[in-house]
């Protein structure tokens, strides 16, 4: 079938593709609406990604992105210095940062152990993490990892290897969500939520 564009618009539907969420036909859709909305919306569009190409960095303490190192978390005086989270990936951070649920610092690995994609512990941020626990002044290491094989292979990997520090290492609870019905969760869900039950 022949290509009823450019190869220029080709390339920005071929580019928006690859972004997540979007398969070829709704990165033509969205790649046709920036070409309608040039002004408003394409150009500031570009310029935006052309300041973060330039200015973004990874923060040399937690991992995180910003445009300073230490970034805005790090750098934070409010923050408690003694509550360390430890997550998979900088969406983590924000996710846990826009529910408020701590004052904590944070730890990005990078990712979580998988031997079958040949992730292992040195394709990690792991050693980060033990200089920042060895420093001292860590009280408690939460593993705010996903409830996944692999994410809970990487909290037991990284509860040993904290085992030799004076830190209290916990994980985030796992079971029925705040507003879910019991009929709707999966299996694996209601057995987490029974095996973590709480008193009342």
């Amino acid at each position: 079938m022949a290509s009823v564009t450019g190869p220029e618009i080709e390339r920005l539907i071929q580019l928006l593709a690859k972004l997540p969420g979007l398969g070829p036909r709704s990165a033509r859709r969205a790649a046709l609406h920036l070409v309608k909305k040039r002004e408003q919306i394409l150009g500031p569009l570009a310029d935006a990604m052309q300041v973060a190409r330039e200015r973004i960095l990874v923060c040399d303490s937690c991992g995180n992105i910003d445009t300073l190192s230490p970034c805005t978390l790090c750098s934070d005086p409010k923050r408690d210095n003694s509550l360390l989270i430890v997550v998979e990936d900088v969406a983590d951070l924000w996710a846990l940062e826009r529910a408020g649920a701590t004052a904590g610092r944070y730890h990005v690995l990078g990712g979580v152990l998988a031997a079958l994609d040949g992730i292992g512990p040195k394709d990690l941020n792991l050693d980060g993490l033990v200089a920042r626990v060895a420093s001292g002044g860590i009280k408690e290491v939460i593993l705010a990892l996903n409830a996944t094989v692999d994410g809970q292979t990487t909290a037991h990997y990284i509860t040993d290897l904290l085992s030799p520090y004076e830190v209290i290492v916990t994980k985030l609870a796992h079971g029925v969500p705040v507003g879910g019905e019991l009929d709707y969760l999966d299996e694996g869900t209601l057995t987490a939520a029974m095996r973590q039950r709480t008193a009342v």
